[in-house]
């Protein structure tokens, strides 16, 4: 097992969350757990300090590249095209099912899924694939859980491990060729809804896939399911508890699950002390969250998993404590991209501005952090999925229309084509800086009820995210990030600030 970055090779768990993976292997199929929504936050005081993106060494994109891309619903393709084609060079993935493909075994319908990786080379943007396996005569058995306008199942152990490596094969065979290198084993595997098996089924399953992937491609990635955000959530807690500090692990139960508590009933209760969050922490459902994060991190240890596969869907607040988290957890060298981020906000009343705002930090400083690709979700939202309001928030409308969060992730992506990137963090003000030849991009906030201002300064243009920048003024900084552009450093720039 290699050593983790700070830490010496293998973790300690405490008993309690050794016992708390001895909960899961025990339950049944049957059990209910949360629905899997994105989610991760540990480390400083959350609900003080600034979403600070500090963590791994600069990041430096090549030519024609983009770290930030998207997911989108392909039934609506040409609505997005032309706004893909400026976010071209990023990434994006697709979910096929087995059960799907192969409704009767020996006829397996690949027109979908060819479409998918033709139309993403002709954007110009590298596809990741997650082979899911569904539920039917591959597996045995009868769906527990059927969602969405393709009723889509949860998946299941295969019956025949061989038949399965072979399929994994074909799938790999097929679109590498395509440019698709990274395959993502499941999805989400910590929801009942997307996995009955244990967590040592799953990590059966992935040592399979793992080794028909390389077979049929030795340098292909092999990608862990995404634990959901809400999972990490309890991990960034759960590690903190380990640590010995409850009171740290309050503060960031309270800041990463504000907009969380009281969506699922109890399963992301009120904590208030030491007490509740021994409950919230062990409940079956946050149980089985802890446990499959943990047995995702073992084959990550191992080398099974080659690329961390983070999802996030909170608060800004949140960021500094799931970097803290991931520093300790991620093996020094396993890349991490996070495959989902989004804004997860029921009843949401935020305006497009602070939507904007809000997505603008989440990006950047994943980035910053040591996130390599940051693809968000949903591109636009879909009224048709579920009725009212916008849960999960679009950078476009249904239409394809853009919206000021996609406007703003435009201006981010021209920032970053061969840019260097690194985190900022000069007195109150945090952010994210662009760096290239002539050419310098700063996004930077405050912590709330902070302010600073950078002077007038002639080349340099400024503006709040969102709006077209402006020869500079004095320029005033606070928790709504601006965007300065010029053409002298970072350095430089940050020198100025008062």
């Amino acid at each position: 097992m290699r050593a983790r970055a700070g830490r010496p090779a293998g973790r300690r768990r405490s008993a309690l969350v050794a016992g708390l993976v001895a909960v899961v292997l025990a339950a049944s199929v049957a059990c209910t757990a949360d629905e899997p929504d994105p989610a991760p936050p540990p480390g400083p005081d959350p609900s003080t300090s600034a979403p600070a993106p500090s963590g791994g060494p600069p990041l430096v994109v090549p030519e024609g590249a983009n770290p930030f891309g998207a997911h989108w619903d392909w039934s609506r393709y040409d609505q997005f095209t032309p706004y893909l084609r400026k976010i071209s060079g990023s990434a994006t993935y697709h979910e096929l099912t087995w059960c799907a493909m192969e409704k009767t075994r020996g006829q397996v319908d690949w027109a979908a899924v060819d479409r998918v990786a033709q139309r993403s080379r002709d954007l110009g943007i590298v596809l990741n694939l997650k082979i899911r396996t569904g539920v039917c005569w591959a597996t045995g058995g009868t769906a527990q859980h059927t969602r969405g306008q393709a009723n889509k199942t949860e998946s299941a152990m295969p019956l025949d491990m061989a038949t399965y490596q072979a399929f994994v094969r074909s799938v790999v065979e097929r679109y590498a060729p395509y440019g698709v290198t990274q395959f993502a084993v499941e999805n989400e595997v910590n929801a009942p809804q997307y996995w009955s098996g244990t967590p040592e089924d799953y990590a059966t399953l992935v040592r399979a896939a793992a080794e028909a992937i390389h077979a049929a491609a030795p340098q292909a990635k092999v990608v862990d399911s995404g634990i959901s955000s809400v999972a990490y959530g309890f991990g960034v807690v759960d590690r903190l508890v380990r640590a010995g500090d409850t009171d740290a692990a309050i503060r960031a139960y309270e800041a990463y699950f504000a907009r969380r508590i009281g969506t699922r009933g109890q399963k992301i209760p009120e904590v208030r002390d030491a007490a509740s969050l021994d409950r919230a922490l062990t409940n079956e459902a946050n149980a089985r969250n802890v446990a499959f994060l943990a047995v995702t991190e073992r084959l990550i240890d191992e080398g099974v998993v080659q690329v961390r596969q983070v999802h996030y869907y909170e608060h800004p607040d949140g960021v500094p404590a799931l970097l803290d988290y991931l520093r300790a957890e991620n093996p020094a060298g396993v890349p991490m991209e996070a495959w989902e981020v989004g804004q997860f906000w029921r009843d949401g009343d935020g305006d497009a501005a602070s939507r904007a705002g809000e997505m603008t930090k989440v990006v950047t400083a994943l980035l910053a952090g040591g996130i390599r690709q940051v693809m968000w979700l949903p591109l636009a939202y879909n009224p048709n999925n579920r009725a009212g309001s916008e849960v999960r928030y679009g950078l476009l409308d249904p239409d394809g229309a853009e919206r000021e969060a996609g406007r703003i992730m435009e201006v981010l992506v021209a920032a970053s084509r061969g840019a260097t990137v690194t985190a900022v963090s000069r007195d109150q003000v945090t952010g994210v800086a662009f760096e290239r030849a002539g050419a310098t991009t700063l996004v930077l906030w405050t912590a709330a009820g902070s302010s600073a201002s950078l002077p007038a300064t002639p080349g340099l243009r400024a503006g709040p995210a969102g709006a077209n920048a402006t020869d500079a003024t004095d320029t005033s900084i606070s928790d709504n990030p601006i965007i300065v552009q010029g053409d002298r450093t970072a350095e430089q720039i940050l020198a100025t600030l008062r």
